[in-house]
């Protein structure tokens, strides 16, 4: 569960284009801000000397010192405690969490000041705070380290809940992330940590957008995080069959880019939406909402949903039941109602 160190390179060492796993492409997201605002600090559970459970901070406290990047007492909701009065009082703090389920000791903390600060004091103090939070499954992890709890925070208003899908994104929206006034939820797809790409740190991130990861004109997939490569995967298994299958790749969660979804599902006139986590309740469920709302007279057929099985998170070697895969997407899309099948 852990990556190798050879694997992540810190600012300094890297072209300003390179291809970089989505851990390396990370870490060179936090040295590139460590070194460009003595106000950002990294902190949290390991993130130190061991570099984080995966890697994540791989040297950055060699490279900066254990007044930048540093380890914390095991207390989720004193991490985030202390990055609030960090972040009231200028600083950019970026705290880890370990793992999904192990934010939830923190949720009070982040629910009652961080996502309500700037509205409780009507803008006068800002929260530049990130919460970089590990998620989702895939890695044949037990129980409380493979949940997706993002329609939590997604519900929470005063958050921006974002998660990238390629390297590309996760150094860009990372960066975007830090430099954001108000605070972030990142969350980062554990199963794509060891996935790589080209990343160029001269691209900027705009927070709020959605990305066309494929073009398509007879079916929408809306994914997000480690649903995308699914995603694209599907479609490329359905273009052999004669469906010409469209991703896009939803990154923020919160805020939603209805126009971009809107644009891509009235054009196609169908719509799966993909996501790990349970389905009642849950972010697909909000943009499926969403997609009906906005788009209903364009529709061919109903929007359907492809998730996770409303139970607890399945154990490691069950877990491929439970995560959604390339056959029950493409069982999603041949129900879209096919004019031209019986």
């Amino acid at each position: 569960m852990t990556i190798a160190h050879d694997d992540i390179r810190v600012a300094g060492e890297v072209a300003p284009v390179a291809t970089l796993s989505m851990a390396a492409a990370l870490n060179l997201a936090l040295a590139d801000a460590i070194e460009a605002d003595t106000a950002v600090v990294v902190f949290g559970e390991d993130v130190g000397a061991l570099g984080g459970v995966f890697r994540i901070t791989d040297g950055l406290t060699a490279r900066f010192g254990e007044d930048r990047c540093f380890d914390t007492p095991l207390a989720e909701s004193g991490i985030v405690g202390t990055a609030v009065g960090m972040a009231m009082n200028g600083m950019r703090p970026v705290v880890e969490l370990q793992f999904d389920a192990f934010a939830l000791p923190a949720f009070e903390q982040i629910v009652s000041h961080v996502a309500k600060m700037g509205n409780r004091t009507r803008g006068v103090v800002r929260m530049p705070l990130v919460i970089r939070i590990p998620f989702g499954g895939g890695i044949g992890g037990v129980e409380h380290h493979c949940d997706s709890s993002e329609a939590y925070y997604a519900h929470t208003p005063g958050l921006t809940v974002i998660s990238p899908s390629t390297p590309q994104d996760a150094y860009s929206m990372l960066r975007a992330a830090i430099a954001s006034p108000d605070p972030v939820i990142f969350l980062e797809p554990k199963k794509l940590y060891w996935t790589k790409g080209e990343v160029d740190t001269s691209i900027v991130a705009e927070i709020g957008t959605a990305r066309v990861a494929r073009e398509g004109t007879d079916v929408t997939l809306l994914a997000y995080a480690a649903s995308v490569p699914l995603a694209l995967e599907a479609a490329e298994v359905a273009s052999a069959e004669g469906r010409s299958v469209q991703v896009i790749d939803i990154r923020s969660l919160s805020p939603f880019d209805d126009a971009t979804v809107t644009a891509a599902v009235r054009a196609t006139g169908r719509a799966v939406v993909i996501a790990e986590a349970p389905g009642y309740s849950s972010v697909a469920s909000e943009i499926q909402a969403r997609v009906f709302e906005r788009c209903f007279e364009y529709l061919e057929a109903p929007v359907r949903r492809v998730t996770g099985f409303d139970t607890p998170f399945a154990p490691p070697k069950l877990e491929h039941w439970y995560l959604p895969d390339v056959d029950r997407v493409l069982d999603a899309i041949d129900s879209l109602h096919w004019e031209d099948e019986s």
